[in-house]
C-alpha cells in the first residue's frame, strides 16, 4: 500500500468482483455448464474457451463479454449465454458455491460502525450483484446495490454518477480492481483505491489509482489514519 494521504469519506463504494467476492471460486464450474449447453442447444460448437478468458474480461458489460470471448458466435448465441450465465451463477451461489475474499466481512462491518455508508457499483446483472450479497451475507451493511443491469448505464462512469446523485453523497472512496473501477472515480471526482489482490486483472489496470491495497484490512488503516 502506498502513502497518499486521503481524507475520510462520507462513503465507500465498492466493486463486486475481485474486490469483494473472489469471483472463480464460483465462476469456473458456471463456464463450463454454459459452453456445454450452448453446444448441446447447437449454438456455438467449438471449444470451449479457456476460462482465464472470461475471469479476464470481468469489470466489462456482459455484452462486450461475449465479443471477447467468442467473438465468431450469433447474437442468439450470446443472449442465450447472458441467459446461462446468470442461472448457473445464481444455482452456484444458492449451492452455497463462491467466497468473498478473506476479511471483507469484517471490514465491511468496521467500516459501518465508523458511520461510513457502505455502496456496491457493477457492471453486472442486477440479480447476480443482489445475489452474490445476499447469499454470502452482507447484504443488510450496503445503503445501495447499484448494477449497470439494473439501470442500464453505458459506463460505470455513468452508474457511480447515478449513485451519488441518488444519496446526495458529497465525498467517497471508489474501490476497484479494474480499469473502469478507476475512470468511474476519477470520472466523478473520487479517490480511487485499486485492489491489486484478484488474481486474474492485469497489474497496469490500475494505473492511476491514489492507492493500491494487497489485503482488504488495509481499508481499516486508511480509514485509521484520517
Amino acid at each position: 500500500m502506498n502513502e497518499k494521504q486521503l481524507t475520510k469519506p462520507e462513503a465507500v463504494i465498492f466493486d463486486m468482483d475481485g474486490t469483494l467476492f473472489e469471483t472463480e471460486t464460483l465462476l469456473v464450474q458456471v463456464h463450463k455448464r454454459l459452453f456445454e449447453t450452448l453446444r448441446e442447444e447447437k449454438l456455438y460448437m467449438k471449444e470451449t474457451p479457456p476460462v482465464d478468458k472470461l475471469l479476464s474480461c470481468l469489470g466489462m458489460l456482459l455484452e462486450d463479454i461475449w465479443r471477447q470471448i467468442m467473438p465468431d458466435s450469433s447474437e442468439a448465441a450470446r443472449r442465450r449465454a447472458d441467459e446461462l450465465m446468470l442461472q448457473y451463477e445464481l444455482e452456484g451461489l444458492e449451492a452455497g458455491e463462491g467466497e468473498l475474499y478473506p476479511y471483507v466481512e469484517q471490514t465491511l462491518v468496521w467500516l459501518k460502525e465508523q458511520d461510513v455508508k457502505l455502496f456496491v457499483a457493477s457492471n453486472g446483472l442486477e440479480a447476480y450483484v443482489k445475489g452474490v450479497a445476499e447469499h454470502k451475507g452482507i447484504a443488510p451493511l450496503f445503503d445501495g446495490l447499484y448494477s449497470a443491469g439494473e439501470y442500464g448505464t453505458a459506463s460505470k462512469v455513468d452508474l457511480v454518477a447515478r449513485l451519488l446523485s441518488d444519496h446526495g453523497v458529497q465525498s467517497a472512496w471508489m474501490v476497484g480492481d479494474r480499469s473502469s473501477d478507476v475512470e468511474a472515480g476519477k470520472g466523478n471526482g473520487l479517490s480511487t483505491i485499486g485492489c491489486a489482490y484478484a488474481s486474474y486483472g492485469k497489474r497496469n489496470e490500475l494505473e492511476g489509482a491514489d492507492i493500491l491495497i494487497s489485503d482488504f484490512r488495509e481499508l481499516r488503516e486508511l480509514i485509521e489514519r484520517n
